[in-house]
């Protein structure tokens, strides 16, 4: 039989299921000609289909990721984001806190006020991103079968993200940050995540130390010199902590950092007789104390477990730096308070002795770091003194909004407590001439509204990976005490 070119496949046909089949795959071209013994039988067009991955998706915001991210709600690129009225209400709870959560709900109040000029929020309003932002107000209040309690605000939320997966065909996802909640959307059959925006994994976060295979001459030349050039194939960015390996003898090497100024691998700055009559004790160590001690390196973030010497290595380049080399006016030393366990309440007497439970393991370091290096003809003053002149500061990170640290020494221990607005509300507080150090371990975390993943310190550590003013390294080592490191890595 003669068939004309451009006949379309009959609907009837049983090759309609191989021609979908093969446009869902993505494998089949625009134009389809079919062939019977070598001749054309049929041609068909077939429409052009927007790829699965180029869709948009309804994303329902819990109310946890709004008061970690006020900002989140323009963080979904071209795709509709639903709110529920029941996090409106949750939102309005902690208004008035005068903590990081009451700012982050009075902020995301006044973004969604600042939206209604743009048309209604229950039928939805566009964004500058391509999406748009709804309010989902359903006629009753909903009542998820399976809750023991059918009045509770996370049921309410979770039914309602349900009922917009059910309204139409569009792929509806449910994100929150509380990881039950995650639970129990999966096991109802509804799509959940977390918020990955401002998240770095445990394997993501960069060691700050990269080790280089080089000819034995190449480690050579670098005792010789003083420096030496990286080989090409090498991925070094500033300030990056690098061990030269002899590629045919491994104990043959040398442990530098990489001047992106100059582009050479160049020594550390590490005094051997150590520093407040300390030493290092493994090489990460020695690499830290390099980035703490050199000035032009303006934020320096220590990653590590317990007893792997974060703290006190930050504290003895902060005391040579202020109080011997004078080139600080003042060492500051700072930590949330957060507690370990239930809190006591309220202490009794002024703000020193109020504080001063919360402070004690800096004053702990600081007087080991005083009685070690009382020596070697320091005079044997105690870091009181110190206190009393102003030249060391011990105070909580409350009151440091609307602050300016010019040339001062500034430490906050325990970063891994604070939230990325809270670091960056203190970085942004370094004036001319102020060194910042970082210090934590993100898998000890008391802040019940961040995680090893989305706390401050994480996120400041990658983001700050390629700048020249920024140095980072991962200690691993325990060196507090045998029993400190077992019990670090069994418990």
């Amino acid at each position: 039989m003669q068939v004309r070119p451009g006949w379309q496949l009959p609907l009837s046909s049983p090759l309609w299921e191989t021609v979908v089949g093969l446009r869902r795959s993505g494998s089949a071209p625009t134009r389809l000609v079919l062939h019977n013994e070598g001749r054309p039988v049929e041609q068909v067009r077939a429409p052009p289909r927007r790829s699965t991955a180029t869709m948009k998706k309804n994303y329902v915001i819990d109310t946890n990721v709004l008061l970690y991210d006020p900002q989140a709600i323009f963080k979904f690129e071209d795709n509709d984001v639903i709110i529920p009225i029941y996090v409106i209400e949750e939102v309005d709870q902690f208004k008035r806190e005068g903590t990081e959560r009451g700012r982050n709900a009075r902020t995301i109040a006044r973004l969604l006020d600042a939206l209604r000029p743009k048309g209604s929020l229950a039928q939805g309003v566009p964004l500058d991103t391509g999406g748009s932002l709804k309010i989902a107000i359903p006629s009753k209040r909903p009542i998820l079968a399976t809750a023991l309690d059918h009045s509770g605000p996370d049921q309410a939320i979770l039914q309602t993200a349900i009922d917009v997966r059910d309204s139409g065909q569009t792929t509806t996802i449910f994100v929150t940050m509380d990881s039950n909640l995650r639970i129990r959307a999966d096991a109802l059959g509804l799509a959940a995540e977390t918020y990955e925006n401002l998240r770095v994994e445990e394997d993501e976060l960069d060691t700050g130390v990269i080790d280089v295979d080089v000819d034995g001459a190449v480690v050579d030349a670098f005792f010789h010199d003083g420096s030496v050039a990286p080989p090409e194939e090498s991925d070094l960015y500033p300030n990056v902590c690098v061990h030269l390996r002899d590629r045919v003898a491994p104990s043959h090497g040398a442990l530098g950092r990489f001047d992106a100024t100059k582009g050479r691998v160049v020594p550390l700055r590490v005094l051997r007789e150590g520093l407040m009559g300390i030493r290092p004790r493994n090489k990460e160590q020695t690499f830290a104390l390099d980035l703490l001690l050199d000035d032009s390196i303006r934020l320096v973030t220590l990653v590590g477990k317990a007893g792997t010497g974060k703290t006190l290595l930050a504290l003895a380049a902060g005391l040579k730096r202020t109080i011997e080399d004078q080139a600080y006016t003042r060492l500051l030393v700072s930590r949330p308070v957060m507690p370990l366990g239930r809190d006591i309440g309220y202490l009794p007497g002024d703000i020193d002795e109020k504080l001063n439970p919360w402070m004690q393991p800096i004053f702990d370091n600081l007087e080991f770091l005083f009685a070690t290096g009382s020596g070697k003809g320091r005079e044997p003053r105690g870091f009181a003194e110190l206190l009393e002149t102003g030249q060391i500061q011990v105070e909580p990170l409350t009151y440091i909004r609307g602050r300016s640290l010019p040339h001062q020494y500034l430490i906050v221990d325990e970063a891994q407590n604070l939230t990325p607005h809270e670091v960056k509300t203190i970085i942004t507080r370094c004036g001319e001439g102020t060194k910042i150090v970082l210090t934590g371990d993100p898998f000890q975390i008391d802040n019940p509204y961040v995680d090893s993943a989305s706390n401050g310190l994480t996120i400041v550590a990658d983001r700050f990976k390629r700048e020249k003013l920024a140095g980072h390294i991962v200690l691993s080592k325990g060196e507090r005490s045998e029993l400190a490191e077992i019990a670090a890595n069994l418990l």
